[in-house]
């Protein structure tokens, strides 16, 4: 009995390590979300732990996606990019930044805004999805499987890619 037991654990184990790994990039589109939204700025401008309420209707989304936005935060606190206080006088908590949200404000020079929005963009992103499809042709690299040309070409032609290369990185 004891062997079934530890076979079933292993088995258990085993199934959340693939779910983990399978609904792992749902960590980071909703912190690029979040981004997007402005929340790490909205919750610094509040200054004081900001309620649920409050966090949605400061928000720029469609009142029929309200009811979503605890999901979310329930997301973003649990990776540690929010956390919950307690606001004085009550039993009621408030959203507060980390450490890690800190980083994402706008007005921080020491940002990290603007490589996350950059490294979860589609045109970096999309590739990964033909990862099968490189391995099986002669492609040089991934990159070149969805766009059809280097990365370097495409981004002399994309404006908003060509502000993040660094000309001298660039292959000779």
């Amino acid at each position: 009995m004891g062997s079934e037991v530890r076979a079933s654990h292993e088995l258990l184990q085993a199934q959340a390590h693939i779910w983990n790994h399978i609904f792992s990039f749902i960590n980071s589109m909703s912190l690029k979300c979040a981004v997007q939204l402005d929340i790490p700025d909205v919750i610094q401008k509040h200054g004081q732990p900001m309620t649920l309420s409050e966090l949605v209707s400061a928000l720029p989304i469609s009142p029929t996606k309200a009811h979503f936005i605890p999901r979310l935060m329930r997301i973003l606190v649990h990776s540690g990019f929010f956390a919950r206080e307690s606001l004085s006088g009550g039993g009621e908590q408030g959203y507060v930044l980390t450490d890690a949200s800190a980083l994402l404000l706008k007005d921080n020079p020491m940002s990290a805004r603007p490589f996350l929005l950059a490294m979860l963009n589609p045109i970096l992103t999309d590739p990964w999805q033909s990862l099968t499809t490189w391995f099986q042709n002669d492609n040089p690299t991934l990159f070149h499987v969805v766009h059809g040309m280097t990365f370097w070409d495409y981004g002399n032609q994309d404006p908003i890619l060509e502000c993040w290369l660094d000309v001298s990185t660039r292959p000779k």
